[in-house]
């Protein structure tokens, strides 16, 4: 059906009396197919075939699909009958228009062998086998074979290797969007084939235009919400409202975060605050915490950069596609432990009280520090493994839309990954919940027992009146990351295309944790506000001088 494809040579009356002739050089491991016809049609008769070379040339016959008779004839009935209208699903045949009307057709197969497949239309029709599944969102992907005006004619005509036991969807549709008639499908084969009409029906999200679409996995990253927003070979001052809104907060919160670092840092580098292990935790917390806003700044400029530029390299892309998202959610989730683990220590103090080993606490922290991100990392080693680059393409073979990393897990994968993102997101917050609530009733109870003149409850007042920022500071932490808890266990058919800026928000919204270590920690402890005051005293002193 297709004679010139991979054809290597051809030749009509090279030798005498109008006979082929070749002198080709030939290599091992490869596969020849000599075709043997005729220079006019309908003619018969007997033909040898001579070779000469270094050594013998095996030739077999291999009773190639020419034997099919494709049934033209009256006498051959079709095997399926049906029709294209304005109730018919549509798609992008070609990644460029919409509106295609199109209707799949479910091929089953009782012999393997080579079959024919042929439509009869007053239409230009278009025709796609695929194999085991058909995508309308991506209508390359598993694509066997297609046919369009197949020797000069308006219809389609297949000659395929069809075997038993595999899923086959023949997708007949038109040439041209709107496009709506009748159609029949004639086959032939060793034996019987049967189509079966059937409706596909979707159940997993793709997020896209055209052929821009990729299933997507559960949950929402930035590379899902400036999908389609982010305008090739432009300059930023050429970009959508959205695009410089991102790069508006994504600038503000790393001024912000740099900052709540600095002042962190600042406090938390005084000896007497590392006597304990909440100071050498939080010492680490603020340094991790603008790790965590300068990954986002990496990943938002990213994103931006490698599609405005085209141009940069593909290992570049590529390289930054696997690791950057996991060295992100690595810094946020230790971001979140370590202030679980200032939570956890804070109960255990009020739980000792006077027998508080600070020498034994400090050595804990410092092991700590160094075994949770092997962990953590350890945890979502699978993500790096699972992202690939995905090139849009089109018909020419040329990145002509754009390039986007994409996350493609089995099923067991994706019930792995969201059990790891809800332990990561919700556990820290639990932790500094409970915590906080143990403090503030441990400490109620333990007066309440010194103090019997004053009820468990006037107690449980007083240190609700002197330790509310241990309670306020971990409901803040929940609140603000709710969002991104939100947004990691969305249903995977939720498009955040469809409410864009609602999701700019909420992604970034979720970050902002990693800014308030200064305002949560160190403002509402009056021995933290002290320290830095006369940290930021001795710096000043310093400068001055």
């Amino acid at each position: 059906s297709s004679p010139n494809e991979n054809r290597l040579a051809y030749d009509d009356d090279s030798c005498n009396q109008k006979q082929f002739s070749f002198a080709i050089a030939l290599e091992t491991s490869v596969t020849y197919i000599l075709i043997v016809t005729t220079f006019s049609p309908n003619i018969t008769g007997a033909f040898w075939i001579y070779v000469s070379g270094p050594d013998n040339v095996d030739l077999k016959n291999i009773n190639s699909p020419s034997v099919i008779q494709i049934p033209y004839s009256s006498a051959v009935k079709s095997n399926y009958s049906s029709e294209l209208n304005t109730s018919s699903q549509t798609y992008s045949r070609d990644c460029r228009k919409s509106n295609y009307y199109y209707e799949t057709i479910r091929v089953n197969v009782v012999e393997t062998g080579y079959y024919a497949l042929i439509s009869s239309s007053n239409m230009n029709t278009f025709g796609y086998i695929y194999e085991d599944d058909f995508n309308p969102m991506n209508p390359v992907e598993n694509l066997l074979s297609q046919d369009y005006r197949a020797c000069s004619s308006q219809d389609f005509k297949f000659i395929a290797y069809l075997y038993t036991d595999t899923t086959y969807i023949l997708v007949v549709t038109t040439s041209s969007p709107n496009m709506t008639g009748n159609f029949s499908i004639l086959t032939s084969g060793p034996n019987n084939i049967t189509l079966d009409p059937y409706t596909q029906i979707v159940t997993s999200c793709f997020i896209g235009q055209k052929c821009q679409f990729y299933k997507k996995s559960i949950g929402i990253i930035l590379d899902d919400i400036l999908r389609d927003e982010i305008r090739s070979n432009m300059t930023l001052a050429d970009q959508t409202i959205l695009v410089k809104i991102n790069a508006a907060l994504t600038m503000i919160m790393f001024t912000g975060g740099l900052i709540n670092s600095i002042l962190s840092i600042l406090t938390f580098q005084s000896k007497d605050l590392r006597k304990v292990g909440c100071g050498i935790y939080l010492l680490a917390s603020s340094t991790t915490s603008f790790l965590t806003i300068s990954m986002l700044t990496v990943k938002f400029w990213f994103v931006v950069l490698t599609q405005m530029n085209l141009s940069i390299r593909l290992s570049v892309v590529r390289g930054g596609c696997v690791s950057i998202e996991p060295l992100l959610k690595l810094c946020l989730y230790l971001d979140a432990w370590l202030n679980a683990c200032v939570a956890i220590e804070r109960a255990i103090l009020v739980f000792k009280g006077i027998k508080f080993n600070k020498q034994k606490s400090q050595h804990i922290a410092r092991w700590i520090i160094l075994i949770l991100p092997i962990c953590i990392m350890g945890s979502i080693i699978h993500e790096p493994i699972h992202r690939e680059l995905r090139e849009i393409k089109t018909e020419t073979n040329k990145v002509d839309i754009d390039r986007w990393c994409v996350t493609r897990y089995s099923p067991s994968d994706q019930q792995y990954d969201t059990i790891i993102l809800f332990f990561h997101l919700v556990a820290p917050c639990i932790i500094n919940l409970c915590s906080a609530l143990f403090i503030i009733f441990g400490s109620a109870r333990q007066r309440s027992a010194a103090q019997t003149r004053r009820t468990l409850r006037e107690h449980v007042y007083n240190q609700l009146s002197e330790h509310k920022q241990l309670l306020i500071s971990p409901i803040i932490l929940l609140f603000l990351s709710l969002p991104r808890l939100i947004m990691s266990m969305l249903s995977e058919c939720v498009n955040p295309s469809n409410h864009r800026l609602l999701f700019i928000f909420g992604y970034f919204i979720s970050f902002t944790p990693s800014m308030l270590i200064f305002i949560v920690f160190v403002l509402p402890s009056a021995l933290y506000r002290r320290t830095f005051q006369e940290s930021f005293r001795r710096w000043r002193r310093l400068i001055l001088r």
